[in-house]
């Protein structure tokens, strides 16, 4: 499926071909402070599938609680995550953030990783009051 999105501010743009069943949810620690939210759903990819065609985005590294390196990839001046990638033999492992992709709606989660950091309400919420908001 090929899909296009950008930060928040408009500035960094991408187009990826991706598979839309490789689609998870990540409840670990670092995905909740960095989104500053219970979870992060990411599209699995290469970084062979993504092409930058806008700004080029910010990047730092930060080691997970597996230990393991990824690079956080962002824009530098909304700070809106995009994409994750590895190092060492995950060179080629990345994701992409599903809220900067413009087609998110048709991305559906088919897993979740990092489960016994979820938080004890995740399952809870679909009873909660809610309403449209124009």
């Amino acid at each position: 499926m090929r899909v296009d999105g950008r930060c928040h501010c408009g500035r960094v743009t991408f187009e990826a071909d991706i598979d839309p069943l490789a689609v998870s949810i990540c409840h670990c620690s670092d995905c909740q402070t960095l989104t500053g939210s219970p979870f992060r759903v990411t599209v699995i990819c290469s970084g062979s599938q993504i092409r930058t065609t806008g700004q080029a985005p910010k990047i730092y590294a930060k080691t997970g609680d597996n230990g393991r390196v990824r690079y956080q990839h962002f824009c530098g001046d909304c700070g809106s995550p995009l994409f994750t990638s590895g190092e060492g033999e995950h060179t080629d492992d990345w994701g992409i953030r599903w809220g900067a992709i413009r087609q998110r709606a048709a991305l559906t989660p088919s897993r979740q990783i990092w489960c016994g950091s979820a938080t004890s309400w995740i399952n809870d919420i679909k009873g909660l009051p809610g309403r449209l908001m124009d």
